[in-house]
């Protein structure tokens, strides 16, 4: 990702910010939901990955079919949110979210005690700032090689903070600091987002980027090296789909276009997918009864592997 991480140590962000950022990690791309190919006439791997995340998924692999039936039928109730029997389409498109979004969740989970130090269940700036700064900030960065670098992140880290803070007390709460940690996840932080990226690409500092520092971003010339193939495509990439308005820069809603591009919703594509092959009475919603009588396309067993496994080497043959 291109952002960079408030959790890693000074010394740690001294050398990210110091890295050139790889072009592509400028995109922020929403993972597909399985790297298993869609399609069911070969198993539902791709179906069970979405609907339960990778990790779960594999729990179930390892179940019987009687098991595995019995933990669906639990999952079902908590996805029924508003307890009226059926499952419907939001239902549904808010549990895949969800369980794709675990791995943020770890990921913020991961660091929550090191910052919430008084164990409120809130991190305040204060806390994320003496917890990450505070050895540096009672001498001002002087005992620091590069403490503008330092300062500068400090600042970065700030500006997010506060965006990130809905609210304005001053206080994250679990959501806000995971918005903090992911704000490209929350489309009340992509402005930070863009800013950030501005900052990082903005070399002369005109509030616009020029082809050679869009360029200067990804590739840096040996002496005597000529222009690879791959950098003379960047550059028709930036003049021709890139510059929108084709005024020889990208402003800040370029920039947006570019590295927040809008997307496929593969979440809301799955659970249309789900209903359609499970709503049996087409009433677009579905039942406990309609998911359990096509349970093995929600979950995995030991039995769906066995069977899965048969047709992949009858297909190998």
């Amino acid at each position: 990702m291109m952002l960079l991480s408030p959790l890693s140590a000074l010394c740690v962000l001294a050398a990210v910010a110091f890295a050139v950022p790889a072009q592509e990690k400028r995109v922020h791309h929403h993972a597909d939901l399985s790297d298993h190919v869609h399609d069911d006439a070969h198993g539902f791997q791709y179906d069970h990955e979405a609907f339960l995340g990778k990790e779960e998924a594999k729990t179930f692999d390892q179940l019987t079919p009687e098991e595995s039936k019995d933990r669906l039928s639990k999952i079902v109730e908590r996805i029924d949110i508003d307890k009226d029997g059926y499952i419907t389409h939001s239902e549904l498109h808010y549990w895949i979210k969800h369980r794709q979004r675990r791995y943020i969740e770890e990921n913020v989970n991961k660091h929550w005690r090191d910052y919430d130090k008084n164990q409120d269940d809130k991190i305040s700036w204060e806390e994320y700032k003496n917890t990450t700064y505070g050895y540096y900030l009672g001498e001002e960065f002087d005992d620091v090689d590069d403490k503008d670098t330092y300062k500068s992140m400090l600042t970065r880290d700030e500006r997010r903070f506060k965006n990130a803070d809905r609210d304005s007390d001053g206080i994250a709460t679990r959501e806000e600091f995971t918005a903090f940690l992911h704000p490209e996840e929350f489309d009340y932080m992509r402005d930070v987002v863009v800013q950030e990226t501005m900052d990082d690409i903005d070399k002369n500092g005109d509030g616009k980027v020029n082809i050679e520092e869009y360029i200067g971003d990804m590739y840096t010339p040996e002496p005597g090296e000529s222009e690879p193939d791959w950098v003379q495509t960047e550059r028709k990439q930036f003049s021709e789909y890139r510059d929108t308005n084709k005024d020889g820069y990208l402003d800040a809603a370029e920039v947006a276009q570019w590295v927040l591009p809008g997307e496929v919703d593969h979440a809301d594509n799955e659970a249309k997918h789900l209903i359609h092959e499970t709503d049996t009475d087409k009433d677009e919603k579905m039942t406990k009864k309609e998911i359990l009588a096509n349970w093995n396309m929600f979950v995995g067993s030991q039995a769906t592997n066995y069977g899965e496994d048969l047709t992949r080497k009858h297909d190998e043959l």
